[in-house]
């Protein structure tokens, strides 16, 4: 943590961490200041925190995990894209990630706040939540939307980039964690094609702090939006991990893709 705060981001500090509700804490974010976002926010699946998804061990599950009423869903997501929109530069870019229940809300909230949609990522890992009378879901969407489409930051890092990003899940196998978590592989490869070292990365909903691991990894400066504490706690305490070399290794893979 910097010792003080960051003129361009109000009150807040670079490489920190807050607890709170990201659309109360965003106001107080000045206009065009973030380079990136990149969020993984709830579903409004009914999704429960203890529960044994995947195989796991409950117990090993941090609680306290916060679903989104289906109902008021178009008007939460409403809220904290548009501030996301005021708070992004204007070469600034955002990925959101989202299932296929309630993706149509975060079209059409890209769409009103002023989103460009650049493309339409999917993510495909290699396992999903058992059925009996419908297709397994192995994919997540990742709209890729900018706020200028002549001028936003795009490294070309791979010679043929396509949109479908096949990358593990992430096994931590007798380890505490977070009911949902993204793989450091698959945020650090967005992090190459659309920030530069240096730049500021938002997370309005950190979750287990993927997104802020992989831009300290990197070089980044980021800024995390957290409203269970616990998760906080978990992040920092990931944030301090890093030094050991190991998120290292599977943020800076040539092809975005840990090994086995």
């Amino acid at each position: 943590m910097t010792d003080r705060a960051d003129a361009g981001t109000g009150r807040f500090e670079d490489d920190s961490i807050y607890s709170g509700d990201c659309r109360r804490l965003m106001k107080e974010i000045p206009d065009n200041s973030i380079d990136l976002i990149i969020t993984d926010p709830p579903f409004a699946i009914g999704f429960k925190a203890r529960r044994g998804n995947y195989n796991r061990t409950g117990a090993r599950v941090l609680d306290g995990y916060q679903e989104v009423d289906p109902s008021n869903y178009g008007a939460f997501t409403s809220a904290w894209i548009t501030e996301a929109y005021r708070v992004l530069k204007e070469t600034g870019s955002m990925y959101v990630f989202s299932g296929w229940n309630n993706l149509k809300d975060i079209l059409i909230a890209l769409d009103d706040a002023g989103f460009v949609t650049i493309n339409h990522l999917i993510w495909k890992y290699q396992f999903g939540v058992f059925t009996k009378r419908k297709y397994v879901t192995s994919h997540y969407h990742i709209p890729f939307v900018v706020k200028d489409a002549k001028n936003y930051t795009f490294n070309k890092v791979e010679h043929y980039p396509e949109d479908v990003w096949v990358i593990r899940r992430e096994y931590w196998t007798g380890k505490q964690k977070t009911p949902t978590k993204l793989p450091l592989a698959l945020v650090s490869k967005i992090l190459r094609f659309s920030s530069d070292e240096g730049d500021l990365v938002l997370d309005p909903f950190l979750g287990s702090g993927t997104v802020a691991v992989a831009a300290k990894v990197m070089n980044r400066r980021y800024l995390g939006f957290e409203v269970v504490e616990d998760y906080c706690d978990f992040a920092r305490t990931r944030l301090e991990e890093v030094e050991t070399g190991s998120a290292q290794q599977e943020c800076m893979g040539d092809d975005g893709v840990p090994t086995a």
